[in-house]
């Protein structure tokens, strides 16, 4: 199955009354107004999910900013969703597509196969104007799956600590030398990581670039696969889109340190690369 969906494919496929579920990944750094940006413009037929609740446990020094959700959280936000095994499920966001990313990586570590991403999300879908619906959203299905986690490869604090393979950061580069860092409690990165921009990734309109450019970008730094390599950000979003593109790329199989430089950099002990 194809990572991504085009606009045109999920506008046909709404319109043709495909079983599909549609999920609106926004979010907003003052609360409930994701909700509210939802509640005003979203795609037909769309559920929303909230990045900060249904995609993150509880943030500490000890796990990072956005660690993985509970298990009973992702019981209640399934059910919520009304995930079904005869219902594809397409994520989407209103920005850079960094949300929609951790909802296709969250859910498919959860044991949701079925997952794609909007390609160019709630920007692309207007510029190519298909039509937006406002209020509450659509009512969700009967919902018959659980949470069976584990469907996708992590990394611990320690796996990376003896990791001898490549460790990708996929923040962008002011932040990965050190320059700037408004999120986390120290500035750069960790020693032996190697910097490919999430953003580098994406083409100017903001879908993925072709399988064949992507896997020019790996190439470079490397990467001709995605066994033995670790990939991490700040706190699991910008690397989520880093690892849908090796996907895209037909590089999968790389393991995700999702709590990342939140967690990293929160320990003194640790060390620091600028």
């Amino acid at each position: 199955m194809s990572v991504t969906m085009s606009p045109a494919h999920l506008a046909e496929s709404i319109h043709a009354g495909r079983k599909l579920t549609v999920l609106a990944s926004f979010w907003a750094p003052i609360e409930g107004a994701g909700l509210t940006l939802f509640r005003s413009e979203h795609i037909p037929t769309s559920l929303f999910c909230d990045p900060a609740s249904s995609l993150s446990g509880i943030p500490s020094s000890s796990e990072g900013r956005n660690p993985l959700p509970s298990i009973a959280s992702l019981e209640s936000s399934f059910r919520r969703w009304g995930l079904n095994t005869d219902r594809e499920v397409v994520v989407y966001d209103e920005g850079r597509g960094l949300y929609a990313a951790r909802a296709w990586w969250i859910l498919r570590w959860a044991g949701i196969p079925g997952v794609r991403i909007l390609d160019g999300g709630m920007r692309r879908w207007e510029e190519e104007r298909h039509g937006h619906a406002g209020g509450p959203g659509n009512f969700p299905h009967f919902c018959n799956v659980r949470p069976n986690p584990g469907q996708l490869p992590t990394a611990t604090i320690d796996d990376v600590k003896a990791h001898r393979g490549l460790l990708i950061d996929a923040r962008d580069a002011e932040r990965f030398a050190g320059r700037r860092e408004h999120l986390d409690l120290k500035a750069g990165h960790i020693p032996g990581a190697l910097n490919i921009p999430a953003r580098s990734m994406l083409n100017p309109d903001l879908t993925f670039r072709t399988p064949e450019q992507l896997r020019s970008i790996f190439a470079d730094a490397g990467i001709t696969g995605g066994e033995g390599v670790i990939v991490y950000s700040g706190s699991g979003n910008h690397s989520a889109q880093v690892l849908a593109a090796m996907e895209i790329a037909g590089l999968g199989g790389a393991a995700h340190y999702l709590n990342g430089w939140s967690q990293w950099s929160a320990d003194p002990r640790n060390p620091v690369e600028r």
